[in-house]
């Protein structure tokens, strides 16, 4: 995917985005050189002040993507507040341009291999989606046959977010769709319908939550060069052991029951008959000889020895597993060695993609608790506090969970546990894990201040290592937009690939500009200088202390070579401290001529 021009027209603009913001990410001629001389992947770098707006041009892509996406879903399946969220969501008017490559049984013999597309979306209308056979408005006949379909065709194959903080509005879209995803099995629960294993949406949010299993999915399924970075980096061997236990089955209230009702109105079903009607339920009597009835959330991922679904698959690949029938739980513990890796190979397609979207599907499963009437309000919110609205499950209580992940380490006699390393060491395993467990995908990355927790050497070599992780493999084509403060990433961009963000104090409307000095291979000074606005290379506090040597140089009544040693048992070197004293230096100088003449 190749981003071409991003134009806001909902009048009442996107967060800072004003109406009529308009950005074109590739000119004309810089999408033909690209084309006729590829040179491998590079990411959008998004700097600039705090507050000057660099998220909100990430969150855009985010809502119109999940404008698209809701399209793209079963309409009948959504949930009456998402319905008509192509017309409603804002931003409810835009234009966006973007080229995306064409898989290759797709591209006949002379045809190019990207096609343009244009999506443009007026206020209370639908989208008009353009490409090289014309104008097309969605609706729902286009889903009758899939094959025709563009939107599967001509869109990114995944839409993935990631921020190190706390940016709610990024995360909004992608969580409102986990709460689909987890709807769509719901429903196939309670109506007995068929569930592919894997989750429907092309849009994820790799938050925490995910950091065990895409570092796991990477240990499992790369090879040793493929995991160089996490072995020069972090220094991560070999991964030793790991559980997981899922959690069978849930109580349900005699009402909740009514979900899996027959659809037919004039059949009307006693409980008993519900529960017999669909295997995933039964009843059963407790201590009190009450009856009770319980769901079996795993009955759609889980079958015979030979099953190839998920929960079964995973069991092949266990050293050991047993079932706690007391609690229906189901525990899996896994010894790593070379079998392990080739079980985990056969049963997953050779993918660790594959492995990850099985475990999105269950851990998706442990928004099981979450009310109709809070997903509702989460379906039509725009608030910056979602994640504080939805409970979070004790351990026992979720229905999968990872436990002892335990793997050798550079420099460890003992082998450690995942939470036993840094935040600077979580992080990068993260962001580096989720490029390799995409980068077969023809995807948009949007992450936001991935690096915020490395190291000065990390972030120098941050650009390296994404590339490294996301070789130019010819067949697909990722497009990736980093916010960041750090100078480090900017010196290692062209200045076509550094969007430098400012905002207007008075107005608040955001601006995009391109730095007007060749970036790539510009010192840290020149960039701290010339982007982030910052003159001085020296902390706030030693910039005060200089300038009291300063003053106290002003008032002449000190002798000059005291004041240069106090300066330099004092301060560090800086380029501040240089200048200070050749002025001091130099007034001797200047002195000496004026007596001279």
């Amino acid at each position: 995917m190749k981003l071409l021009r991003l134009k806001i027209t909902d009048p009442a603009g996107f967060r800072s985005l004003p109406c009529g913001f308009e950005h074109h990410f590739r000119t004309e001629w810089s999408v033909q050189d690209e084309l006729a001389q590829p040179e491998g992947f590079a990411p959008f770098v998004c700097a600039g002040p705090n507050g000057s707006g660099k998220s909100n041009l990430l969150e855009a892509l985010a809502a119109i993507f999940f404008q698209i996406e809701i399209l793209r879903g079963r309409r009948s399946f959504l949930p009456e507040e998402l319905q008509n969220a192509d017309q409603e969501f804002s931003p409810v008017a835009f234009e966006l341009d973007y080229l995306i490559q064409l898989p290759a049984d797709y591209v006949q013999p002379g045809s190019p291999d990207w096609a343009k597309v244009c999506l443009r979306k007026k206020t209370g209308e639908r989208f008009a989606f353009y490409w090289e056979e014309g104008w097309t408005d969605f609706n729902t006949d286009i889903y009758r046959d899939p094959s025709v379909n563009p939107l599967a065709l001509l869109t990114p194959q995944y839409v993935l977010g990631y921020s190190s903080g706390e940016n709610e509005i990024l995360s909004l879209p992608f969580f409102k769709l986990r709460f689909v995803q987890f709807d769509e099995y719901w429903n196939a629960l309670t109506q007995q319908l068929p569930y592919p294993g894997h989750p429907e949406t092309r849009m994820a949010y790799l938050d925490n939550g995910f950091s065990q299993a895409i570092l796991l999915c990477n240990l499992l399924f790369q090879d040793e060069a493929t995991l160089q970075p996490f072995r020069e980096d972090v220094g991560i061997e070999a991964l030793r052991e790991f559980r997981i236990i899922i959690r069978r089955s849930v109580l349900l209230a005699p009402e909740q029951l009514a979900a899996f009702a027959s659809e037919d109105q004039n059949q009307r079903q006693s409980l008993d008959d519900i529960v017999k009607s669909n295997p995933a339920l039964r009843a059963e009597t407790d201590d009190a000889g009450s009856t009770r009835y319980r769901l079996n959330l795993m009955h759609l991922l889980e079958g015979d020895e030979k099953s190839s679904l998920v929960v079964s698959a995973l069991k092949r690949c266990a050293s050991l597993h047993y079932l706690d029938e007391a609690t229906d739980t189901l525990v899996l513990d896994y010894w790593v060695n070379d079998d392990t890796r080739q079980a985990f190979r056969e049963n997953f397609d050779g993918s660790p993609l594959a492995l990850f979207q099985a475990f999105q599907v269950l851990l998706t499963l442990n928004l099981y608790s979450v009310s109709d009437a809070l997903k509702a309000d989460l379906y039509q919110s725009t608030s910056h506090y979602v994640s504080e609205t939805v409970p979070t499950l004790a351990s026992d209580e979720r229905i999968m969970r990872f436990e002892f992940v335990r793997f050798s380490k550079q420099g460890v006699e003992q082998s450690m546990m995942l939470k036993e390393l840094s935040d600077g060491e979580h992080q990068l395993l993260h962001s580096l894990g989720l490029c390799l467990l995409f980068r077969d995908t023809n995807s948009l990355f949007l992450l936001d201040e991935p690096e915020t927790h490395f190291n000065p050497d990390w972030r120098a070599n941050f650009i390296t290592r994404l590339r490294q992780c996301l070789p130019d493999a010819g067949g697909v084509g990722q497009e990736m937009l980093i916010t960041t403060h750090s100078p480090f990433l900017i010196s290692d961009s062209k200045p076509d690939k550094v969007l430098v963000f400012a905002k207007d104090k008075t107005s608040g409307a955001v601006s995009i500009s391109r730095p007007d000095y060749n970036t790539l291979g510009a010192s840290i000074n020149k960039i701290t200088m010339n982007t982030f606005g910052k003159r001085e290379t020296i902390g706030g506090h030693a910039q005060i202390e200089l300038e009291k040597f300063r003053a106290r140089f002003e008032q002449g009544s000190e002798d000059k070579e005291a004041l240069i040693t106090a300066i330099h048992q004092q301060l560090g070197d800086s380029v501040e401290k240089v200048l200070l004293i050749n002025t001091i230096l130099g007034s001797d100088q200047s002195g000496t001529g004026e007596a001279q003449d």
